[in-house]
């Protein structure tokens, strides 16, 4: 698995629960949220390109089939499976970078609804495809009064979110406490909004009122259960669909 965001990983961790993997884990990242103990605890952590162990019992490729860029080689030793975390792509954008021989897989687990194309394309290179719902570690609620509003960069989309956050508050004549949940308080905060960089942000206390996110996969899946307080705002990516997601959840 490899990736620069914070999404991947956070699906790694709650994969690892559900199949009840145990054992050594090497994590496959450019992700600088990699550093952070509370998202990859005792695992290893390597770059793209490094040398995996000799010993490796399971490969898991998460989200993109051939790799982010198309480039991956899942090749592994013969006695590892090669397993496949599947959720929804713009596949119109990602299949013109499938490779010619693609990675084939002992397993695929679907972790929401695909495009038909990409459903039909896993069928193909799979043995096996399932669906699969995540459960996270236990983890300790995120107890504030008012609203919590959480997203993990990139800085631009922090500050739309939140201003997402104060026009709705506005529209209904309300004022209620709010704090962002990320790694760093922006320097632009108002300073009326609390700054919490706690991991993970889910599930919301007894005093949040509201919770407003992204449409990232995690984000709407952890945020499930408090569907009626939650709110999104879906943004433009290359290769998520997060606007699909989004109308979904809504429904």
């Amino acid at each position: 698995m490899s990736g620069d965001g914070l999404g991947h990983l956070t699906r790694l961790r709650a994969a690892l629960r559900t199949l009840r993997l145990d054992g050594p884990v090497t994590a496959v990242t450019d992700s600088p949220f990699a550093a952070d103990p509370r998202v990859t605890g005792g695992w290893r952590v390597v770059r793209p390109g490094a040398d995996l162990p000799g010993d490796v019992r399971e490969v898991i490729v998460d989200a993109f089939p051939a790799g982010l860029k198309g480039g991956l080689d899942a090749a592994a030793p013969p006695s590892a499976r090669v397993t496949h975390l599947a959720r929804l792509l713009r596949w119109d954008a990602y299949a013109p970078l499938l490779p010619a021989v693609p990675p084939r897989f002992d397993r695929t687990f679907v972790l929401e609804e695909l495009d038909p194309a990409h459903d039909a394309y896993l069928r193909r290179v799979s043995a096996e495809v399932t669906p699969l719902t995540l459960a996270d570690p236990p983890a300790e609620p995120v107890d504030v009064a008012g609203w919590l509003i959480v997203h993990s960069g990139p800085d631009a989309e922090t500050r739309e979110l939140l201003a997402y956050a104060l026009d709705m508050a506005s529209a209904e004549r309300v004022r209620p406490p709010m704090t962002l949940v990320s790694p760093v308080r922006p320097a632009w905060l108002p300073a009326r909004i609390a700054h919490l960089d706690v991991y993970p942000a889910c599930a919301p206390g007894p005093n949040v009122e509201r919770v407003v996110t992204a449409a990232g996969f995690n984000a709407v899946r952890q945020f499930a259960p408090w569907r009626d307080m939650h709110r999104m705002l879906p943004f433009p990516r290359s290769l998520d669909d997060q606007f699909t997601r989004a109308a979904r959840a809504r429904r």
